[in-house]
């Protein structure tokens, strides 16, 4: 018997799926929060899948939560979206300005994660994605025009 070593059509077709993706910009008082990536060597936006049956808002929040301990109201919109590639796959990512109203001392990825609030001009410094970037700059400067 002879193996095969081709990859499916639908093998191909899954892995050439752009994965979706949910991101938030959590701000209060003129500052955004970061978190830590995972592996603890960048600092980064709370980010994550959007699971099947939950909406990119519904992610957003979530990951507010589980990865920087966050509560607050997401913009009605999203602000922007761009794409990065990880492990040769591409991901397209959702990012919603979130108004942060609480903010817990105890949260789910708190023993992964540090979590710390900086001005914006910062946070565009600390982020690696050209795009994401863009975003913040976009979003923070709307957020001081509106006052």
């Amino acid at each position: 018997m002879e193996l095969s070593t081709d990859v499916s059509a639908e093998a191909r077709d899954a892995m050439n799926q752009v994965l979706r993706q949910a991101a938030v910009i959590p701000m209060a008082d003129g500052r955004v929060c970061m978190v830590t990536s995972s592996s603890g060597k960048r600092w980064v936006m709370p980010k994550g899948m959007i699971d099947a049956g939950h909406s990119a808002g519904e992610a957003a929040l979530n990951e507010a939560w589980e990865e920087a301990g966050l509560v607050g109201v997401l913009s009605h919109e999203p602000a922007g979206s761009y794409l990065y590639d990880k492990y040769g796959r591409t991901h397209h990512v959702l990012v919603y300005a979130m108004n942060v109203t609480e903010m817990a001392n105890d949260w789910p990825e708190r023993d992964v994660r540090k979590r710390e609030w900086v001005d914006p001009m910062e946070a565009m410094d600390r982020i690696e994605e050209h795009g994401l970037r863009e975003i913040i700059d976009s979003v923070c400067r709307v957020a001081v025009e509106a006052g």
